[in-house]
């Protein structure tokens, strides 16, 4: 393992719909995996739920987020956590104009996902125009919606 530094402001910015996920840290060692991102997140309806293969964790730094958990809402508020496990059916939303938050993956699956999903998205057109290409993203990284 060799040491990262990220300065602020720099990473890779993956725009996806729930917001900016910017890559901070992937680390690889003897003890298991997982990734950091700083998500930007702006104030927009909730996505529909999804299960991902990886779990998140959700640390808010600023605003406010309401998150989805297998049908059970969190109000998260600054210095607040909720963890979203791996196979369960999650989503959030901003509660006000927007949140910042740090976002730890397990393994080293989340980043591939975002990279692939906002260079295969356009980040501008309405998620009803792009379904196709979501779908497509989704399924090539074991991502599924809820229900689906």
């Amino acid at each position: 393992m060799t040491t990262i530094h990220i300065p602020p402001g720099e990473g890779r910015i993956n725009p996806m719909p729930d917001g900016d996920h910017v890559a901070k840290a992937a680390v690889h060692d003897a003890e298991g995996s997982f990734e950091v991102f700083e998500v930007i997140a702006p104030a927009r309806p909730m996505a529909p739920p999804h299960v991902s293969p990886w779990t998140g964790v959700l640390y808010l730094l600023e605003g406010r987020v309401t998150a989805l958990v297998d049908g059970t809402t969190y109000d998260v508020e600054p210095g607040g956590t909720v963890v979203f496990p791996a196979g369960t059916p999650c989503s959030f939303e901003v509660a006000g104009e927007s949140a910042r938050f740090v976002g730890i993956t397990t393994g080293d699956r989340a980043g591939r996902f975002f990279a692939d999903f906002a260079g295969s998205v356009p980040p501008d057109r309405p998620v009803e125009e792009s379904l196709q290409a979501i779908l497509a993203v989704t399924q090539r990284h074991g991502v599924r919606l809820a229900g689906a």
